[in-house]
């Protein structure tokens, strides 16, 4: 390495000299004091096993639609604490990770699936002005960026197919130039701004709002008090936890990545650790040296891609690129800092933003989420009905959790609605492959794609194999 290109790099770690390993959203003074755990024998009609967006959503709307439904939510930690609280804070209509993904595996849904995003979008939006929840709610539409000339192409041609299958709706392709009048960077060729479909929030501040809005509604909580066992009981169902107990009619489960309470769901996700950093706010002029006046969210367009987005304090998240599966799929905080990791998001930052030099990165973090093989949420029941669960949702969970809530409610009074009549509930993913086939099957595809990043997007025979069976795994 040069040595100019080696004072770069200092320069580029030494941004991260302060960077706190704890994520910026959760890092806040207002953060709400967990409730107490649960020591005693509990009943109720609904149980609603974990306190993240699943678990808020699937109860505040059960008590909007039945008031009168007693529901008790219990959580391992607290509320939010997880991928809820940590996420880009990228609330996107999309139900299906992207439209791409939906077109190719439920084209003959597609346009009903896009409209009930849309709605779900909509309905997420309202609640938040309902319930007056604080969570920098910001519809600012996000811009899908092209990094290389193949990039460019690939926009152009998609953005052409939807305009003709009518799925182009408030979506703008932009040249360099005009993208490059969004947000400048010297890398930007071209861009995708879907002006409606995303919006920008404080994760964090969301999850808090619905605990709030939750408990005002009458749903009890018990934090600190995770949910150990699942057993049949009478009529209705029993959940252990360490202290106590709870009898529920139904029970709803929003586990997603921790281990779920119905083993046979378990082979059908693994983790996915994912990293991100967040600069300091950035002053007046070096926030016009980047424009961003819209302040969309945006991705660039490779397999191994980044996003990024604007905080209300005009900071910059950057995060992504690197997705990192532990052998066996374990679950372990060890693996949520990864100083490599961020050294790399680092380098790509100042990249992206030359201008930006001397930037300070405050905060530093990563987690996993949970991914399936069509990288879209999948649902089900168990125990003759009186249990559902959600899993899956691959990182876009942030809006279509709301719409899984619905789901899980939807099956568990038994009820054949728009949302269940779909293929996309109906039917499930494949499951992964035990270790060591689950473990080589991926680094294959992660060494695959990253390949094919570096030749002008030409896939692999691995790569188009798996597309062919419809199985995927990206950043």
């Amino acid at each position: 390495m040069a040595p100019s290109a080696m004072n770069q790099r200092s320069e580029w770690i030494r941004s991260l000299s302060e960077a706190q390993p704890l994520p910026y959203w959760l890092d806040d003074p207002g953060r709400p004091r967990p409730e107490p755990a649960l020591t005693t024998s509990e009943t109720c009609d609904l149980l609603v096993v974990g306190g993240g967006y699943s678990g808020l959503w699937t109860a505040l709307i059960a008590k909007e639609r039945d008031p009168r439904r007693d529901v008790v939510l219990v959580e391992g930690r607290e509320a939010g604490w997880a991928a809820s609280g940590r996420n880009g804070g990228f609330c996107a209509a999309s139900l299906t990770h992207g439209l791409p993904n939906g077109l190719a595996r439920w084209p003959d849904e597609i346009h009903k699936l896009q409209e009930l995003g849309a709605r779900n979008l909509d309905a997420i939006e309202a609640a938040v002005a309902r319930h007056s929840i604080g969570c920098d709610f910001e519809r600012t539409g996000e811009i899908d960026v092209a990094t290389e000339p193949y990039q460019t192409a690939e926009l152009r041609a998609w953005h052409e197919e939807t305009a003709r299958r009518g799925l182009a709706e408030d979506i703008e392709f932009l040249d360099a130039e005009a993208v490059r009048e969004q947000v400048n960077s010297p890398t930007f060729q071209a861009g995708l701004w879907d002006r409606r479909g995303v919006a920008m929030l404080h994760p964090a501040k969301l999850a808090w709002g619905l605990k709030r809005a939750c408990a005002e509604l009458g749903v009890r909580f018990y934090e600190h008090t995770p949910a150990l066992t699942l057993k049949p009981y009478g009529a209705g169902m029993a959940v252990r936890t360490p202290y106590g107990r709870v009898r529920a009619r139904q029970v709803a489960l929003g586990t997603n990545i921790f281990p779920n309470l119905v083993r046979r769901v378990r082979s059908y996700t693994v983790p996915v650790y994912d990293y991100a950093l967040m600069t300091e706010p950035l002053s007046p002029d070096r926030l016009a040296s980047i424009g961003w006046k819209n302040r969309q969210g945006l991705g660039d367009s490779a397999n191994q891609f980044h996003y990024f987005r604007l905080s209300a304090d005009n900071r910059i998240l950057w995060g992504g690129y690197d997705a990192v599966y532990p052998y066996g799929g374990r679950v372990r905080a060890e693996y949520d800092d990864r100083p490599e990791t961020y050294a790399k998001l680092a380098g790509h930052f100042f990249t992206c933003f030359p201008q930006l030099e001397g930037v300070r990165f405050t905060h530093a973090w990563g987690g996993a989420i949970d991914t399936c093989s069509r990288f879209s949420a999948f649902f089900g029941t168990a125990h003759q009905g009186k249990v559902a669960y959600a899993a899956g949702y691959t990182g876009l969970g942030v809006g279509a959790t709301r719409f899984g809530a619905e789901v899980m409610l939807d099956l568990l009074a038994g009820e054949r609605t728009e949302r269940t009549e779909l293929q996309m509930v109906r039917k499930k993913p494949l499951p992964f492959p035990p270790e060591p086939f689950a473990w080589t099957g991926i680094a294959l595809t992660k060494w695959s794609l990253a390949r094919a990043d570096a030749r002008g997007g030409r896939r692999n025979l691995w790569l188009r194999t798996m597309d062919r069976l419809g199985l995927g795994f990206d950043s």
